[in-house]
């Protein structure tokens, strides 16, 4: 691709990007973040930061694939009681997905990753896809299953060690030890506080919002974070998702 080994599709010039389409370039991981309120220890940009280096991750270990700009902000009305929180509709996540598609699939990228690591972004991304599926000539891989990350997640807390899990994540030991691994100068130490533990009323977070089942818009025990535990999330989700991404292209 030239001297500029880079996985991330934005660091690259457009002489870059045409030569590697040329040379077999064709996968592009595109991950669907938010700016959303992660406790008084995280940064709005949590999420963003997830996909940013999740992306990163998957492109590499993939070989031949680039990983395009996080999409952010993303749907995140249940948590617009905490200040600085920046949310969109759904409609309008799905026109800014579908805008990135439409963009990748004319430039003659042959597959297009959808990864979205913010809860509220899933099903928008799970609804619009097969549209643009139909729409576009590329492979449309949609790796949209929230129950199945959070599984990964709490598998690499056990596999850091950490003896604790957690049934819904948000801001506490899985998301803390992310960045914690991605950049430890975006925590703040010295801020965590103890979240809501154990399971949580979906409906009731999104009709009558985060602040209704957490004050400090907290779930978990950030506590319990670790820089080694990070690492292991992000290997773990990275490595299961290249794989599927692998299986799907050979099915096609």
């Amino acid at each position: 691709m030239s001297s500029h080994t880079s996985v991330r599709l934005a660091e690259h010039t457009w002489t870059e990007i045409e030569t590697a389409l040329e040379d077999g370039t064709r996968t592009v991981i595109v991950a669907i973040g938010s700016v959303e309120q992660h406790g008084p220890h995280l940064p709005l940009v949590m999420d963003t930061l997830a996909g940013d280096e999740l992306s990163r991750r998957i492109a590499q270990k993939l070989g031949d694939a680039l990983a395009a700009p996080t999409i952010r902000p993303g749907c995140s009305s249940h948590h617009m009681e905490f200040p600085g929180t920046i949310t969109i509709p759904a409609s309008t996540l799905m026109e800014l997905i579908r805008a990135h598609c439409q963009s990748l699939d004319e430039h003659g990228f042959e597959y297009i990753v959808l990864v979205p690591t913010h809860g509220g972004n899933f099903a928008p991304t799970n609804t619009v896809a097969p549209e643009i599926a139909r729409d576009i000539d590329a492979t449309v891989i949609t790796l949209a299953d929230l129950e199945e990350l959070m599984e990964l997640q709490n598998e690499g807390l056990r596999t850091a060690g950490v003896d604790y899990q957690e049934s819904s994540i948000h801001a506490g030991a899985v998301e803390t030890s992310e960045v914690l691994a991605i950049n430890e100068d975006h925590v703040r130490t010295d801020e965590y506080e103890v979240g809501v533990e154990g399971a949580i009323s979906p409906s009731r977070l999104l009709s009558r919002g985060f602040k209704s089942i957490t004050e400090n818009g907290v779930l978990g025990d950030p506590r319990k974070a670790t820089r080694k535990a990070g690492e292991e999330i992000l290997e773990t989700v990275a490595t299961a998702y290249a794989e599927q991404i692998e299986a799907e292209r050979d099915a096609v």
